[in-house]
């Protein structure tokens, strides 16, 4: 089985910065894309971010340009750097993979999530 291990959650001020890292362990054969998604209370869980196998990224609109996404793909783990952030980015971070753990079978793994809190 595979586990996805999220840190770097944290409580920040409004303007500050954080950055998320996601580790993957256990058998894996090959990751395709990696994402980020936030839910905020009484709300559905979000796109943050996502990036392909191949570097290609994609980001919802309300992060663009404050948000960057990142792979090391030999360390199997996926990173978000928060800059500029707002009372609006408060949520519960989850990563997301989707990784074959035999060459013909891919599941989409989920991490337990870490807690952004940005203070006004």
């Amino acid at each position: 089985q595979v586990q996805l291990v999220e840190s770097g959650g944290g409580l920040v001020q409004a303007g500050g910065s954080l950055r998320l890292s996601c580790t993957a362990s256990g058998v894996i054969f090959r990751i395709d894309s990696m994402g980020w998604y936030r839910q905020a209370p009484g709300k559905q869980r979000e796109l943050v971010a996502t990036i392909s196998s191949g570097g290609n990224t994609n980001y919802a609109d309300s992060v663009k340009g404050r948000f960057t996404i990142s792979r090391d793909n030999a360390k199997n783990t996926v990173y978000l750097q928060m800059n500029s952030l707002k009372p609006d980015d408060t949520a519960v971070y989850y990563c997301n993979m989707e990784a074959y753990t035999i060459p013909t079978l891919r599941y989409v793994f989920w991490g337990q999530g870490t807690q952004v809190t940005v203070s006004s």
